[in-house]
């Protein structure tokens, strides 16, 4: 469900999924999220839902999504149009985000859609670059990386509490990258203002026939009788 002011056209969309195995192209996503910043880093929203991945749910050691979880839960063919709306516009952020972005690709080709090259921004890449080539002491997981500047307090493995998780991480990354530079536009201190831009004049897909009608409740993780759902809104807008 979208929270705070009404999201701008651009910014950044900071995106964790859970699939049910490590291969794009032979498993499937099977909840994702979504998290709004715009280009001065402000909040603008968060969404969730889980996603019916039509067999096996996989590691459920891992991501704790059960069977029973998914009952009532969209195909990814019903979230498909929202889903772009949400990251139309904007910089695709991540932990390991080439891994987020080949799902959500392999998810949009199986419904006969083509994800743009939307730039991206990795933030296990941020912390390697942030270490001066230095080694990790701890890694550069998602945790290690959270738990080195103070980030403790969230449910690991679960999609919309690793976007969380990645969201104050970027933000911590860039805000440090700009008092650093001294210059009060974090965008451009960070270097990001380039990849604003582009995404800014990105051409999308426009879905139509039966997909561009889909319109399925989202699903939040923990109480399957809770649904959200995206304000409707036409395709390419949030």
């Amino acid at each position: 469900m979208l929270s705070g002011r009404s999201p701008s056209t651009t910014g950044y969309a900071v995106v964790d999924l859970e699939a049910t195995g490590s291969s794009s192209r032979r498993h499937r996503v099977i909840e994702l999220a979504v998290v709004l910043l715009d280009s001065e880093l402000v909040p603008q929203g968060e969404f969730t839902t889980l996603v019916d991945p039509q067999g096996p749910v996989g590691p459920t050691h891992i991501h704790g999504i059960e069977p029973q979880h998914l009952r009532g839960a969209p195909r990814f063919a019903g979230i498909a149009v929202r889903l772009l709306g949400l990251l139309r516009g904007r910089v695709l952020v991540g932990h390991n985000v080439g891994c987020d972005r080949a799902f959500l690709a392999a998810e949009y080709a199986r419904v006969g859609l083509r994800l743009p090259a939307v730039p991206e921004l990795c933030t296990m890449r941020m912390a390697a670059e942030r270490g001066r080539g230095e080694p990790a002491p701890f890694g550069l997981g998602l945790r290690a990386c959270a738990a080195a500047i103070g980030i403790t307090d969230w449910s690991p493995h679960t999609a919309l509490g690793d976007a969380r998780a990645t969201a104050a991480l970027f933000t911590a990354y860039v805000t440090e990258a700009s008092r650093a530079a001294g210059d009060d536009d974090a965008a451009r201190a960070a270097g990001l203002a380039e990849q604003l831009g582009v995404a800014a004049v990105l051409r999308w897909p426009e879905p139509a026939g039966l997909l561009a009608a889909a319109d399925a409740l989202w699903v939040s993780r923990g109480n399957e009788s809770v649904r959200r759902s995206v304000p409707n809104a036409p395709p390419g807008r949030a």
